[in-house]
């Protein structure tokens, strides 16, 4: 079948500035290691929105394409390219999986290159290399593929890779959103407790309760450190796991870790703010560590947890809150800033979908 020649596409052309949905042009080949999708859904990730926001600093790379979690289909392969063939149901991820690393797509807009990493999702197709792209069951449904991308993977490996959370130990999730209800799940299938949800938006906090949290606070309560001392006992939390990026978040949550327990931070400061903690406890026990995507291996890890959704044990649907088109994507943006979107928004990329 002859490949797609354009595509429409969220450009971010400008930071602090809504997106623009264009026609986009695709190059004619393929290159080494390189893997054509026409995507069914993209999730929208709070990376998308400090992106935009220009969190870290001015982006040298305008005009660029966005988004990377998603699913597809595989129409093409380029040379070189082994763990997936044309037909294939597909994760797009941004977390290296196995397979080559091609070169970026050369995507063109009003004549001028385009730019684009080795992975977007907010576009009807997407050039990615293979190391981005994981085969699943085509039976699988392609929203809930979608989730598999970032939100669940991050989520759960957080859990599992950086806080090495176990049976019994509390845990205090500062941010519920796509990312951080994940990890309340994933802290409730290692029969933590308690676990506690922080969010600023009390329909978040309720689907935190829906994924397994055993108490939930609004991060607008008076007191708040207090009140979480409360919940998980006045020496603190085994695990406190910012998402936040807010210095005076990180701060906290570090302030109400245990002596001996672990502070893992996935949200990042924004450019020029900095967090300010004592470092003393760390010569005694405590640990302050980062994540990246919960240290993920997409090719060993999304079979593993499709196996868990397969089973029963890991409960996706109730994620799926909001659906758009992509020619409204600036208020799906919008309705993720404000906290009027709970869950995880998808992206609906398929042919009809466009209003």
């Amino acid at each position: 079948m002859p490949l797609p020649r354009t595509m429409q596409a969220a450009i971010l052309t400008e930071q602090r500035a809504p997106l623009t949905v264009a026609e986009v042009g695709l190059p004619e080949t393929l290159h080494f290691g390189q893997v054509l999708v026409r995507l069914d859904y993209s999730g929208i990730c709070g990376s998308q929105l400090g992106e935009i926001a220009g969190v870290k600093g001015p982006d040298a790379h305008l005009p660029h394409l966005l988004g990377h979690e998603g699913s597809g289909r595989v129409l093409a392969v380029g040379e070189g390219v082994r763990q997936v063939k044309a037909g294939d149901a597909v994760v797009l991820h941004w977390m290296k999986g196995a397979g080559l690393e091609g070169e970026p797509a050369r995507y063109t807009w009003q004549g001028r290159p385009l730019n684009a990493g080795w992975v977007t999702t907010f576009n009807e197709c997407a050039i990615v290399s293979e190391n981005r792209v994981t085969a699943v069951p085509a039976s699988l449904d392609p929203r809930i593929a979608a989730l598999f991308g970032c939100a669940v993977t991050t989520g759960l490996g957080t859990i599992s890779n950086n806080a090495r959370l176990r049976m019994g130990e509390s845990l205090i999730v500062l941010g519920a959103g796509g990312v951080g209800l994940n990890m309340i799940q994933g802290a409730a299938l290692t029969s933590a407790h308690p676990i506690v949800g922080v969010d600023l938006f009390d329909n978040r906090l309720e689907l935190a309760r829906v994924m397994g949290a055993t108490h939930v606070l609004n991060g607008r309560t008076a007191h708040l450190a207090e009140a979480l001392r409360g919940i998980v006992g006045s020496a603190g939390a085994d695990v406190v796991i910012d998402n936040t990026g807010l210095p005076e978040m990180i701060q906290l949550g570090y302030e109400l870790t245990k002596p001996r327990g672990r502070t893992v931070l996935v949200g990042v400061p924004a450019k020029g703010h900095p967090i300010a903690i004592p470092s003393l406890p760390l010569h005694f026990g405590k640990v302050l560590t980062g994540s990246h995507g919960g240290e993920t291996d997409p090719t060993e890890d999304i079979p593993r947890y499709l196996r868990l959704h397969e089973a029963g044990q890991l409960a996706l649907a109730p994620l799926l809150t909001h659906t758009t088109p992509l020619a409204r994507i600036n208020e799906a943006l919008d309705g993720l800033r404000s906290g009027a979107i709970a869950g995880r928004c998808l992206v609906d990329l398929r042919a009809g979908a466009r209003p």
